[in-house]
């Protein structure tokens, strides 16, 4: 992750305030923003992981000021310009040049139920053996980068990074995001719930006997 995305329990952001229970929306144009963003990915262009790279990968100054479905389709039209999909001719003019040969890949309203119903599921085969059990000590990896992609994305949050927690379960073999969001295939690997106390994270936590459960693959993962 960017050090601007990066923003989990980072101290001087304010406090969290969760907003009313059922309150997804702000403005008309947020729900049309992630209907395009959701029908775009029917292309088969990208992955999540690619689009959750394209996010962090905003400008630090654009990032900051943008709103949240801001920076959704800002990064969908980044997406769309990298890929292909349209010029950024055409994206400034709001208008089609010639014909789409991804025409016949649209998402037809009469399938969105059924799309968002299946979802995309992570969970895969591997041949990688899981090294850690229920109640084994880990420290997680101390530098939260991508180890293969200078600047790539990863799911290690800083916060956690070089602190020892202790595996709570293993959710099988998943996608590794690392990977995926670089054109570098799957890669899956084991994926663990991992418990750290608060205090083990933070100098000034509010309640140090708090635990937090963070899922990481095997790769950010070594023994104590």
């Amino acid at each position: 992750m960017t050090r601007v995305h990066d923003m989990g329990a980072r101290f001087g952001d304010g406090p969290v305030v969760p907003e009313p229970e059922g309150v997804q929306f702000h403005e008309n144009w947020h729900p049309r923003a992630l209907a395009v963003t959701l029908a775009c990915g029917s292309l088969g262009l990208w992955n999540i992981d690619v689009s959750r790279h394209a996010r962090e990968s905003l400008s630090p100054k654009d990032y900051a000021r943008f709103s949240y479905y801001e920076k959704w389709i800002s990064a969908l039209a980044d997406m769309l310009v990298e890929k292909g999909a349209l010029s950024s001719e055409e994206l400034a003019s709001g208008q089609a040049i010639g014909p789409s040969d991804l025409v016949s890949r649209k998402l037809a309203e009469a399938a969105v139920a059924e799309v968002l119903a299946k979802g995309a599921p992570a969970d895969r085969p591997s041949n990688v053996a899981p090294l850690y059990r229920t109640g084994d000590l880990v420290k997680a990896r101390a530098f939260p980068e991508n180890i293969a992609v200078p600047g790539g994305h990863t799911r290690l949050p800083s916060y956690a990074a070089g602190a020892t927690g202790r595996i709570l379960r293993l959710h099988g073999s998943h996608v590794l995001p690392d990977s995926n969001a670089h054109g570098r295939g799957e890669a899956p690997e084991p994926l663990y719930a991992v418990a750290f106390r608060a205090s083990d994270l933070w100098a000034h936590a509010e309640h140090p006997r708090d635990e937090v459960i963070v899922d990481m693959w095997q790769s950010y993962l070594g023994a104590t």
